[in-house]
């Protein structure tokens, strides 16, 4: 019999009514590679000349808001998600988030695991 108790909760509950810089919140993670996150934004994009390059893969699902993602490559178009829409980034796919809802929060659930 496991004594540990089940973790629970809502991905839409307790999100901060200000958010300076993006919220990211690590919901689950074990002894291997694997970390799950909801980040929230409003408003918020990547930096300027900023690339996202992970050493790890990431799977993502936009669960409110939209968002528009570029990936670093000459004949990369943005890339516009709206809720269910998901994307899967391997490692060391350079990629930003040229924007975000400003008045909506924009929910993502993020899965980052090893190759």
């Amino acid at each position: 019999m496991n004594d540990e108790s089940a973790d629970r909760g809502n991905l839409f509950a307790d999100i901060p009514a200000h958010l300076p810089e993006e919220s990211v919140e690590i919901l689950a993670s074990g002894s291997g590679p694997v970390r799950i996150e909801r980040i929230v934004s409003r408003g918020h994009r990547s930096p300027d000349d900023f690339w996202y390059d992970q050493a790890e893969a990431e799977w993502v699902v936009l669960l409110s808001g939209s968002a528009i993602l570029r990936l670093d490559d000459l004949e990369s178009e943005a890339i516009s998600l709206v809720p269910g829409d998901w994307i899967h980034l391997p490692a060391h796919r350079r990629h930003r988030v040229e924007s975000t809802q400003p008045e909506i929060d924009t929910v993502w659930l993020a899965v980052f695991f090893g190759e």
